[in-house]
């Protein structure tokens, strides 16, 4: 059977911890969002009755209105080093920007915008979390008593071409 959860968009979100924050009730909260109250009280419980904090974009990100000048830079035929001189940002910066979200040809503005603030959500599930061939060769060779090195060397030895299957060794720390 499907799920009929319907999600809170940013703007609902943000009315709720208001509207939380100001003191109204559950039950107003909810006739306010149409929603039913069990769905604010899971809500508010998920974070602990605490408002999360606003997302923000770092200053070294991309904006949306540079993401916007970059778009028009390519469709007038400029270089990417123009580009980068216009906002005042390295050409590797937007060459970058441009070669992940399509290339010359089909980058776009907007859709580059969604995709950085999905790749800037955390946490983030970890390699072994999402690859089971590769969590399957970590806990084998684990079980064998393999260092983290000896485990994180075997993978660039025997998978060099593959990232999926690469990890980095967490540093040790030993005792002085």
């Amino acid at each position: 059977m499907r799920s009929r959860t319907k999600h809170y968009s940013a703007s609902e979100r943000e009315e709720l911890w208001e509207r939380w924050k100001a003191g109204e009730s559950l039950s107003a909260i909810a006739r306010a969002l149409e929603r039913k109250p069990g769905t604010i009280h899971t809500a508010l419980s998920a974070r602990g009755g605490i408002a999360p904090p606003k997302r923000k974009r770092s200053s070294r990100c991309l904006s949306l209105e540079e993401r916007e000048e970059i778009s028009r830079g390519l469709a007038s035929g400029d270089s990417m080093r123009r580009i980068a001189n216009q906002l005042d940002r390295a050409p590797s910066t937007i060459a970058r920007e441009v070669e992940r979200n399509g290339g010359r040809k089909l980058y776009r503005s907007g859709a580059a915008e969604r995709r950085a603030w999905k790749q800037a959500l955390r946490p983030k599930a970890c390699k072994l979390a999402q690859n089971a061939r590769l969590r399957r060769f970590v806990a084998i060779k684990l079980a064998q008593d393999w260092s983290p090195e000896q485990i994180s060397g075997a993978l660039k030895r025997d998978a060099p071409s593959n990232p999926g299957m690469l990890i980095s060794r967490q540093p040790l720390t030993r005792p002085l």
